[in-house]
C-alpha cells in the first residue's frame, strides 16, 4: 500500500498557500476557474459600459425602465432553458454550451449597430440592436454567475468551496479593474462599434478554457443528463408540501424584503447616474458615446480597485467586529446619509447633481458586491436546512428579477408624474430637480430598508434560540453578538428550564471563555440546577471579573453541589483568598459534597496546620462506612495539588467493593497525573463498570496519555473493543498530536482498525478530525485510499469468481467420501461468504472515506439507498453519487456499487487492477498472500477450504497463521497441518501446548494423543 507524508513541506509556495487559505491541490482549479470568469466578465464589462454609452447618447436615459422591465422576464426565461439543457445534456457539457452560446450574438450585434437609418415597424434596427446587446448583456451576467457557480460546485467539494470560491468570485472585481481602465484604450484602437467583437472573442476564449477545465476534471461531472421527470415531480411534491408558518414565517417575509429593497434601490441608483451622465455628455454621435464609455471604463476601473480591497481585506472582518446587523444597516444607512446631504447641497447649490449621484452610485456598487454579499448568506443561517434552498431560490430566483421589473414600472410612472407637476423653465433645471424627487424616493426607500433589518434581527434572535433547542444551528456563521443578547432575554424572562439550559449549551459552545459575561449578572435569579450548570460552565475559564456575583450568590442559602462549586470559583479567582472562612466547612456536620470541596481547596494553599486539618478530615472520609462519604472524599482528592499521606489510600480505594468510589479514584489519578497509576487507567478500559469513568480520565491526560493509547491500540493480541476504546480516547483528546497518530495509523491499518480510526475521525467535533485529515494527507490522500478499497474489492470479486467451479468431490478420495467429510464446495461456499462480508466492509469503508471529502448527509444518503437493494432506491442513490463524486475513479466505483454480476464488476475494475484467471488453488494462495487484509474469519475459511479440497499451501503461509493471534485461526491452520504434513505437526506441537486460547491448547493435546498412538501403532 501507499504511504503518504503526513508533515507538509516548507517554502515560500506554501507559506503563499497559506495565506490564500489554499491547499495544493486545489490551486489549479482555483486557478483556472479565476480565469475563465475574469476572462468573461471582462467581456461582459466591455460590452455593458460601450452598450450604455450607445444607448445613453442615442436615445436617452428615459428609455432605460424598459430596460429593466424587459430583463425581468428574459432572466426568468433564461433560467428555464438553462434547467432544460440539464435534462438532456450531461452538466459538463451544458456549462461550455451556454458559455459558448453567450458570445455567439456579440459577434452578430455588431452588424446591427450600423443600420441607423433601416427600420422595422418605424423603429430603426439600430435601436432595436442596441436594446438587445443591453438585455443580452444583463442576461449573460445572470448566466455567467449561475454557469460559475454550478461550475465550482461540482470541481470544489463543500469544504474546499469555502476556501476557494472567495477567490474565484473576486474574479469578477478584478475583471472590473482590468476592464475598466483597458477600455479607454480599447476604444481607440478599435472604435467603439467593434467593442462588441472583442468581447465575444473574450467570452469565447473563456469558453474553450472552461472546456478544457471539464476534459480534464470530467470525473467532477455526472455522466447523464440531470434527474429524470418523475424524481423532480417527487422533489417538488416533497418541497410544496412543506409550510413557511409561526416565527419562520414572521422572519422570511422581512428577509425577502431585505434583498428585494437592495435590488430597487440599486436600479433607482443606477437609472438616475446613467440619466445625470447623459446630461453631462459634451458632445453628439459616436464621439459623445465614446466619452460616455471612456468615463464608465475609468470611474469601472476605480471603484473595481475599491471593490477588490474591500473583499480581501475587510468586508470578513469586519462582520466579525461590528456584528452582522450593523454590517447590514451600513450601506442603507450611507444611502440615506449621503442621499440627504445631496439633497441639501444641490438645493443650496453647493454641489452639482451629479456629483452627488456619482459619490451614491459609488457606494452603492461598493458595499452591494462586497459587504451585502458577505452578509447575505448568514442572514438565511436561522431557516431550518429543508427549506432554507428554496427560499433563497425564491429570492434570488423570483424576487430580485421581479423587483427589477416592477422597479422599471415604478421609474416610468414616477417619470409621468414629475413631467405633469414639475415647473418647466429649462431643461437642465426640469432634470436637476427631477432628480432630486428621485433621490427623495431613495432616501425613503433606505429608512424602509433600515426599518427591515431591523425587523429581521428582532426575529433572528428568538429563530436563533428556537433553532439551538432543536440541535439544528450550525455555530459558524452565527452573530455571536445577536446570540447573546437573545440568550439574556431568554434566560431572563419565565419559561421552562429545558430551554434555558439549551440556551447555556449553545453559548458555552460558541463562546466559552466569555461565557461569565452572560451568566454572571444573572446568577442570583437562576433556578438551583441552572445555577449549578452555569457555575461549571464558567469553571472551565474562571475569570476574576465575575468574582463579586459569585461570591454574592455563596451568602445565599444554597444547594450543597451549588455551593461547593460557588466556592471552588471563588478559590481559583481571588487573590488573597481568606482560608479561615473554609474551616467552619470541614465539621462532620457539612454535607460531604461541601466538606470534601473545602477540604481540597484548603490542602491547595493553606499553611502546615490548615493543610494538617484538611488532611485528616478527607482520611476519615476516605475510610467512612458510607459509601457517599467515600465517593466524595475520593473527589475531593483530585481537587488537591498534592496529595500528601492520602496516597496511600489509593491502593485499597482501587479495590473498593463501590463502583462509584473506583470511577471517582480513575479520576483522580488523571487529575493528579500520578503516573505509577497510569496502569489502572488501562486496565479500567478493559470492563464494562469502570470502561467510560476510565477513558473519561484518559482523555484529561491529552498528550501525557498518548504512549500508553498508542501500545494499546497497536497490540494484536488485545480484544477489538479493547483497542477501539484506545482509538476513541485519542479521538477524544484531539490534539495536534492524537491526530497524527490517528491519520498515521490510518494510512497503514486495514480491516476494523481502518473502519474504527475513520468513524472516530469522523465524530470529532467542528469536523476537526476531517481537516486533519485533509491537511495531513490531502485530498489526492483520501482518493488513493479510495482506489485501496477498491483494488482489494477487485481482489475478493476475483476470489469469488474464481473460487466459484470449485466441485464437490474433485479431489476427494472414495474413502473421504464414505466417512463423510464435508465436501470442499460447502467449505469453499463458507469462504465465498466470508469474502462478500469483506467485500461489505470495504465498501463501507469508501463511504466512510467519501464523507471527508463531501457532505455527509449526501453521502449517507447515498449508502442508505444503494444498501436498500431495490432497484429504484439503488438508481437513486448511484444518482447521488454521479452528481456528487469526482474523484478520479468514480466511474469504477459507482459501477460497483450497481446491480451487476461479479465479473461484470471484476472488468470494470481495470483501469485499477488487471484480473487473470487462476486455478482455484492458486487464487486461495493468492488469497493468503494477502493475508494482511483478510479477516479473522475467512482467513481461518481459507485453511478450512485447503484442508478440504486436499491443496498445498506454502510452508511461510502456514507457519505465519500459525502465529496469529486469533485462536480459532490457529484451530484452522492445525486442521489443515494435520491432512498436509502430518511430520511437520508433529515436531510443532510440543511447542503449542501452553497456547493461550483453551480450545487451541485442547486441541493440541488432542493431536498429540492421536499422532503418538498413530506412530505407535
Amino acid at each position: 500500500m501507499d504511504n503518504f507524508q503526513i508533515s507538509g513541506s516548507g517554502g515560500v509556495r506554501q507559506g503563499m498557500l497559506r495565506s490564500l487559505n489554499l491547499r495544493s491541490e486545489e490551486v489549479e482549479r482555483t486557478v483556472l476557474m479565476f480565469l475563465v470568469y475574469s476572462l468573461t466578465s471582462v467581456g461582459l464589462i466591455w460590452l455593458e459600459l460601450s452598450t450604455v454609452g450607445l444607448f445613453l447618447d442615442e436615445y436617452g436615459a428615459d428609455k432605460m425602465p424598459w430596460i429593466y422591465i424587459a430583463s425581468a422576464f428574459i432572466g426568468s426565461g433564461l433560467g428555464f432553458v438553462y434547467s432544460w439543457m440539464q435534462k438532456i445534456l450531461p452538466l459538463r457539457r451544458v456549462i461550455v454550451v451556454v458559455l459558448a452560446m453567450m458570445s455567439v450574438p456579440l459577434f452578430l450585434f455588431r452588424f446591427g449597430i450600423g443600420y441607423e437609418d433601416t427600420k422595422i415597424a418605424g423603429i430603426s434596427i439600430a435601436f432595436i440592436t442596441i436594446f438587445l446587446m443591453w438585455l443580452w448583456v444583463e442576461a449573460c451576467y445572470v448566466l455567467n454567475d449561475l454557469n460559475t457557480s454550478i461550475t465550482s460546485n461540482q470541481l470544489f467539494n463543500i469544504r474546499e468551496i469555502k476556501r476557494t470560491y472567495p477567490l474565484v468570485s473576486s474574479g469578477y472585481l478584478v475583471a472590473g479593474v482590468v476592464s475598466g481602465f483597458s477600455l479607454p484604450v480599447l476604444l481607440h484602437v478599435v472604435g467603439l462599434k467593434n467593442v462588441t467583437l472583442v468581447s465575444g472573442l473574450m467570452v469565447a476564449t473563456g469558453s474553450i478554457l472552461l472546456y478544457y477545465l471539464t476534459e480534464k476534471y470530467r470525473q467532477a461531472f455526472p455522466e447523464t443528463a440531470h434527474w429524470s421527470d418523475d424524481e423532480d415531480e417527487d422533489d417538488n411534491q416533497e418541497f410544496t408540501a412543506r409550510k413557511v408558518t409561526g416565527p419562520l414565517q414572521k422572519y422570511a417575509v422581512p428577509l425577502v424584503s431585505f434583498f428585494v429593497l437592495a435590488e430597487v434601490l440599486y436600479v433607482l441608483v443606477d437609472f438616475q447616474f446613467y440619466s445625470q451622465l447623459e446630461y453631462q455628455n459634451p458632445s453628439d454621435g459616436a464621439s459623445g458615446a465614446s466619452w460616455i464609455a471612456s468615463f464608465l471604463g475609468i470611474y469601472e476601473g476605480i471603484q473595481g480597485l475599491f471593490q477588490v480591497a474591500t473583499q480581501w481585506f475587510a468586508s470578513s472582518r469586519l462582520v466579525e467586529r461590528i456584528g452582522v446587523f450593523v454590517t447590514a444597516m451600513i450601506l442603507p444607512a450611507g444611502i440615506a446619509i449621503l442621499g440627504v446631504l445631496t439633497l441639501g447641497a444641490s438645493l443650496g447649490n453647493l454641489v452639482p447633481v451629479f456629483i452627488g449621484l456619482v459619490f451614491l452610485r459609488f457606494l452603492d456598487e461598493l458595499l452591494h458586491y462586497t459587504l451585502l454579499e458577505t452578509v447575505s448568506p448568514v442572514l438565511f443561517q436561522p431557516i431550518p436546512d429543508n427549506i432554507r434552498s428554496g427560499i433563497q431560490t425564491l429570492v434570488n430566483g423570483v424576487g430580485e428579477p421581479l423587483s427589477c421589473g416592477v422597479t422599471g414600472v415604478g421609474i416610468l410612472i414616477l417619470l409621468w408624474v414629475t413631467n405633469y407637476i414639475l415647473p418647466h423653465q429649462s431643461e437642465n433645471q426640469f432634470h436637476d430637480e427631477q432628480s432630486l424627487v428621485f433621490i427623495a424616493v431613495i432616501v425613503l426607500l433606505s429608512l424602509v430598508w433600515l426599518f427591515v433589518v431591523w425587523l429581521i434581527r428582532s426575529q433572528y434572535v428568538g429563530l436563533l434560540v428556537k433553532s439551538a433547542e432543536r440541535g439544528r444551528l450550525g455555530v459558524t456563521d452565527v452573530d455571536l453578538k445577536a446570540l447573546k443578547r437573545a440568550v439574556v432575554e431568554t434566560l431572563e424572562q419565565p419559561g421552562g428550564e429545558d430551554d434555558k439550559r439549551s440556551c447555556i449549551e449553545l453559548l458555552t459552545q460558541i463562546d466559552p471563555k466569555n461565557v461569565g459575561e452572560v451568566l454572571a449578572p444573572i446568577l442570583e435569579s437562576l433556578p438551583p440546577s441552572l445555577q449549578r450548570q452555569s457555575l461549571e460552565t464558567m469553571l472551565q475559564h474562571p475569570n476574576p471579573a465575575y468574582l463579586e456575583a459569585v461570591r454574592n450568590l455563596s451568602d445565599q442559602s444554597l444547594p450543597p453541589e451549588v455551593l461547593a462549586l460557588a466556592l471552588r470559583y471563588i478559590w481559583l479567582t481571588d487573590a488573597e483568598p481568606n482560608i479561615d472562612s473554609l474551616r467552619s466547612y470541614l465539621q462532620p456536620t457539612v454535607d460531604p459534597v461541601v466538606r470534601g470541596t473545602a477540604a481540597a481547596l484548603i490542602m491547595r494553599r493553606g499553611d502546615r496546620q490548615q493543610k494538617a486539618e484538611a488532611t485528616n478530615t478527607l482520611r476519615q472520609m476516605l475510610t467512612h462506612k458510607q459509601e457517599r462519604e467515600r465517593v466524595m472524599g475520593t473527589r475531593a482528592l483530585g481537587e488537591a495539588d498534592y496529595l500528601q499521606g492520602l496516597r496511600l489510600y489509593i491502593p485499597n480505594l482501587l479495590q473498593d467493593e463501590s463502583l462509584r468510589v473506583r470511577c471517582a479514584l480513575l479520576d483522580v489519578i488523571s487529575s493528579t497525573h500520578s503516573e505509577e497509576y497510569y496502569p489502572s487507567l488501562i486496565r479500567g478500559l478493559g470492563y464494562k463498570s469502570t470502561r467510560e469513568s476510565a477513558l473519561q480520565a484518559i482523555v484529561k491526560l491529552h498528550n501525557d496519555a498518548i504512549p500508553l493509547l498508542v501500545h494499546l491500540a497497536e497490540d494484536i493480541h488485545k480484544s477489538d473493543l479493547v483497542r477501539l476504546q484506545a482509538w476513541t480516547a485519542l479521538g477524544q483528546i484531539g490534539t495536534v498530536e492524537a491526530i497524527d497518530i490517528l491519520v498515521g495509523n490510518l494510512i497503514t491499518a486495514w480491516g476494523t482498525t481502518r473502519r474504527n480510526i475513520l468513524r472516530i475521525l469522523l465524530k470529532m467535533p467542528s469536523e476537526t478530525g476531517i481537516e486533519g485529515v485533509l491537511d495531513r494527507i490531502g485530498r489526492s490522500g483520501v482518493e488513493t485510499l479510495i482506489e485501496q478499497e477498491l483494488m482489494f474489492i477487485g481482489q475478493i470479486y476475483a476470489g469469488m469468481v474464481d473460487l466459484s467451479g470449485v466441485t464437490t468431490y474433485a479431489n476427494l478420495s472414495m474413502e473421504d467420501v464414505n466417512s463423510g467429510s464435508e465436501p470442499a464446495a460447502d467449505t469453499a461456499q463458507l469462504l465465498r461468504r466470508a469474502l462478500a462480508g469483506l467485500e461489505a466492509d470495504a465498501t463501507d469503508r469508501c463511504f466512510l472515506l467519501m464523507k471527508f471529502l463531501y457532505p455527509l448527509d449526501t453521502v449517507q444518503a447515498a449508502a442508505f439507498n444503494i444498501a436498500s437493494g431495490l432497484p429504484s432506491l439503488v438508481a437513486r442513490g448511484l444518482e447521488i453519487l454521479d452528481n456528487t463524486v469526482d474523484i478520479a475513479s468514480k466511474r469504477s466505483l459507482i459501477n460497483l456499487l450497481d446491480q451487476h454480476s461479479e465479473r461484470e464488476k471484476l472488468s470494470n475494475l481495470s483501469e485499477l487492477m488487471v484480473y487473470k484467471p487462476l486455478a482455484p488453488s492458486d487464487r486461495l494462495r493468492r488469497l493468503l498472500e494477502l493475508r494482511h487484509f483478510l479477516s479473522d474469519w475467512t482467513l481461518a475459511c481459507c485453511f478450512h477450504l485447503a484442508r478440504e479440497a486436499r491443496w498445498t499451501l506454502t510452508a511461510q503461509q502456514t507457519l505465519v497463521c500459525l502465529r496469529h493471534p486469533t485462536g480459532f485461526v490457529r484451530e484452522a491452520v492445525l486442521a489443515y497441518l494435520k491432512i498436509a504434513s502430518p511430520r511437520a505437526l508433529l515436531e510443532l506441537l510440543p511447542r503449542l501446548q501452553n497456547d493461550p486460547d483453551r480450545l487451541v491448547s485442547g486441541q493440541v493435546e488432542e493431536m498429540m494423543t492421536q499422532l503418538g498412538a498413530g506412530g505407535r501403532r
